[in-house]
Formats: structure tokens, sequence, C-alpha cells
């Protein structure tokens, strides 16, 4: 069977490569280019734009060390385009209505389980491969993606919106060991990648200064910061879109009152609201609208309970879903902190996904948490 390796760089994606020759697949790898900061020289005025590129230069040398070293041919493809209309766009355009993306899973959805897997079947291959940690396994016959067993490192939440059809022709040979183990593994491999830090934040942003990256596309706009209980103006922001719910660093603002957190923000006001205790009921909420919700696993049930992730870290809440239409839902649970609009609700059945929306309103006691916001500062 003839499988192409989606080959990142990084040490994931190299093991995923070598324990699949080692299983007698016949294995290719492609690196893929997804993001140029090239062509955005003018508009990013960036001084960290050439270490974007070498970067990206040296992933690619990463990568090419390891088909050297793996004896597997390497080929490299570019979703500049792809990522940019089906990815970029999109996180922009959530930011710019005051909400929080995350573009993670769109990258997974519209470019390695979609474009990379078009290309790798025009191409001749059977299968792809990525170094996700999640399980590929049978549930009541159908294929459905599983948490991988290194609870730590399962990414099953970055991969809800991928298709049923995608299932079925990916592998993940990382779905059953740890990190430990992948590290391992490459130092027996003589990997010059083996302790190569694991990448961090956003896809295409990186270790950049996120709010300085955000700044090239959604440009700054001073609004009021206020106390949520007062109601007193207490400092200035530089951009509403540049906060999200829960946050609690990067405000600037005087007194002895404090930690704050970011409850609340208007868009068309540029007004920022902050809280100065985690445990503020502006914080909680025990429902939400969830729009866009993929299924992949149908219970064939309109309402039914299981678990869910409403962000990447968190652990599962247990919840009550009701179905509203074929694609959208309400999702009640006990009241937890810091459920915001535009991130992803991920549901789970034990350990099967069963699939993932984002997070269109948030409720308390049944209203709309924006609209309760508003009726406390008008009054």
């Amino acid at each position: 069977m003839k499988v192409l390796v989606g080959l990142s760089g990084g040490i994931d994606s190299a093991v995923a490569a070598y324990l699949l020759k080692r299983d007698g697949y016949d294995v290719d790898a492609c690196y893929m280019r997804n993001w140029d900061s090239a062509l955005n020289n003018d508009t990013l005025g960036n001084p960290t734009l050439n270490d974007d590129i070498c970067t990206q230069e040296r992933d690619y040398n990463d990568a090419k060390s390891v088909a050297d070293k793996l004896q597997i041919k390497l080929l490299r493809h570019d979703y500049i385009k792809e990522y940019w209309d089906d990815v970029f766009q999109n996180f922009i355009d959530e930011y710019s209505k005051g909400r929080t993306p995350n573009p993670d899973i769109l990258c997974n959805k519209y470019i390695k389980f979609d474009a990379f897997l078009r290309f790798a079947i025009d191409n001749g291959y059977d299968m792809i491969a990525t170094g996700h940690y999640v399980k590929r396994g049978l549930y009541h016959d159908e294929d459905v993606l599983l948490k991988a067993t290194d609870q730590n490192k399962d990414q099953s939440y970055f991969l809800a919106q991928i298709s049923k059809e995608a299932i079925k022709k990916s592998l993940f040979p990382l779905g059953d060991i740890t990190k430990d183990v992948v590290r391992k593994i490459g130092h027996e491999l003589d990997l010059s990648i083996a302790d190569k830090k694991d990448s961090t934040g956003i896809c295409f942003i990186g270790e950049r200064d996120f709010r300085a990256f955000l700044q090239n596309y959604i440009p700054m706009k001073e609004g009021d910061i206020i106390d949520i209980d007062t109601k007193e103006v207490i400092g200035k922001h530089m951009g509403v879109y540049y906060y999200t719910i829960g946050q609690r660093k990067g405000f600037a603002v005087g007194g002895n009152k404090g930690p704050y957190f970011c409850v609340g923000k208007d868009v068309i006001k540029n007004e920022l609201y902050l809280a100065s205790s985690q445990d503020d009921h502006w914080l909680y909420s025990d429902s939400c609208l969830v729009t866009g919700f993929n299924k992949l696993y149908d219970l064939s049930k309109n309402e039914f309970n299981c678990t869910a992730k409403f962000r990447y870290r968190q652990k599962d809440v247990p919840v009550k879903v009701k179905f509203l239409s074929d694609d959208s839902l309400l999702v009640s649970y006990e009241p937890i902190k810091s459920t915001t609009p535009g991130q992803q609700c991920v549901l789970y059945l034990d350990d099967v996904l069963l699939g993932g929306g984002v997070i269109d309103k948030v409720y308390q006691d049944g209203k709309d948490k924006d609209l309760i916001l508003k009726e406390w500062l008008n009054r």
C-alpha cells in the first residue's frame, strides 16, 4: 500500500514515517508549505519577516534530513492560496467580529485532510498519514477517530471538522504511543531533530507576538476598558479584537484592584469589559449554541448525554446535547468558566470523537450572555 506522509520537519511526523516504513508500507513524504510571509512584505512591515522565511526553510531542511535518513522520497507542495482562502480569511473575519477562532482546526479540515489528501490520491497514493496523536478505529462497524493513548498529547480535538471520507483514507501511527517513546525512537534512529521543540502557537504565526501580527490585518483602535462591576473606565485598550474571554494578562489598567479577567467586549462601541475575580459570575455560562456541527459519528438521537471540550486543554465536561437542526445544537452543562464564541465545541462518547462545531452564542440561565452584559451596562 502506497502512503504519503505529511512531513513537517518535526519529530512526530518523522517517527510516524519511520513506523509506517518499518511495518511494510510503501512510504513517500511531502512537505506542505502553507504560509508565505514574502507575499505580504508590504503589509507586514515586520522585522521578523526574514525569521519567518528562515523558519520555513529550516523546517523543510529538517524534513529533508529525515527523508534522507529514512531513505524515502520527499515531495514539496505549496498550499498557500488554499490556506489564505479557506483558513486565514476565516481567521481575520472572525476576529473582526470580536470572536476567537481556531485556525488549526480549519487547517486540518481544508488543507491536510482535504487538499493534501486529494493531491495524494491524484498522484497514485492509497492513503495519507500524519504525526497527530489520535487513533483510527471501529465503533459499531463504522470508521471513527478515538482519543490517543497519550492523553496529554491527544489531538482529536483538532480533527473534529475533517470528513468521514478523510478518516477512511488516513493513518495515525502515533495513536498508541507516548511522546517519550517518540523521542526515544528519534534518538535510536539518530535523527538530528530528536530533541527539536514542538511547534507552539497558531500555525502561521508561530512564536511571534500575536497582537503585533494581528495589527497588520486589523488596525489598532484605542477604546475604553471598563470595570464591569463598577461600570467605571479603568484604562485604555488598543483594540478589542486582540483580547479573548477569560484572558487575565495584557491590560493597561491602574489601581490596586485585580487581577482582572476579560469577561466581554463590544466591537461596535469598541469597549473591553473586565472583572476583578476569576470566580466572578460574569465568566460563567451553563449552555451554548453550536453551529456548523460536523457529524463524525451519528448516534441517531436528537437528545443525548456525552462529554465535550470547549477548548483544547480543557478536561472533558459532562454535557446534555439537543439537536435543533442537522448541524446546530444546544449544549447544556453545569456552570463553567470562559466558554468563548468562535471556539470549537467538540463532543465525545467515551473515547469516540462524535464531531465538532463553532460556539456561536453563550447562555446563562437560558439568556444570551452578551444581552445580560448589555442590559447591566444600560441600567
